[in-house]
């Protein structure tokens, strides 16, 4: 029984970043964030940076560091949030200013069904199916302005 246990250690903290992809370096936000907590700087850039390689640079990626108090630490990397795909899909900087009675831009719902299956990849999403993953997507949409079409006239 003792050897299917799995040893628990102590978490220190559990630090939530927005880091662009592939550019981690030790200066803030990451640096003191992870310092405070003593973990290795150097590490964690190298680490984050070759996972987010493929991504575009300037990619804003959400990351859960996880930090022990033996000043090792875990993290996850989750995909860009998808008000930046809406945004970029929509080819705007910000929503309106006003949702619900100012529209700001259309997407279509080929926009929507690519975003969904990117998201699909996330930890939060990956049990979820693909139609509630775009009910989620057009739900946001709406929330800030952007109009869900079936085609672009």
């Amino acid at each position: 029984m003792s050897a299917a246990k799995e040893i628990r250690r102590p978490i220190a903290a559990t630090i939530r970043l927005t880091v662009p992809a592939g550019g981690a370096r030790p200066a803030p936000p990451v640096g003191p964030a992870l310092g405070q907590y003593r973990l290795n700087l150097m590490a964690f850039c190298k680490d984050f940076n070759a996972r987010t390689q493929k991504y575009k640079p300037d990619t804003p990626m959400a990351v859960t560091i996880t930090a022990y108090k033996d000043n090792t630490f875990e993290f996850i990397v989750k995909s860009p949030s998808v008000t930046w795909f809406l945004k970029r899909a929509a080819g705007i900087e910000s929503g309106s200013s006003r949702p619900g009675h100012l529209v700001s831009s259309t997407v279509t719902l080929r926009h929507v069904y690519e975003i969904a299956k990117l998201k699909q990849s996330d930890p939060y999403c990956q049990y979820m199916s693909l139609e509630s993953i775009c009910k989620s997507i057009i739900g946001t949409a709406n929330s800030m302005g952007i109009k869900v079409v079936r085609d672009l006239e």
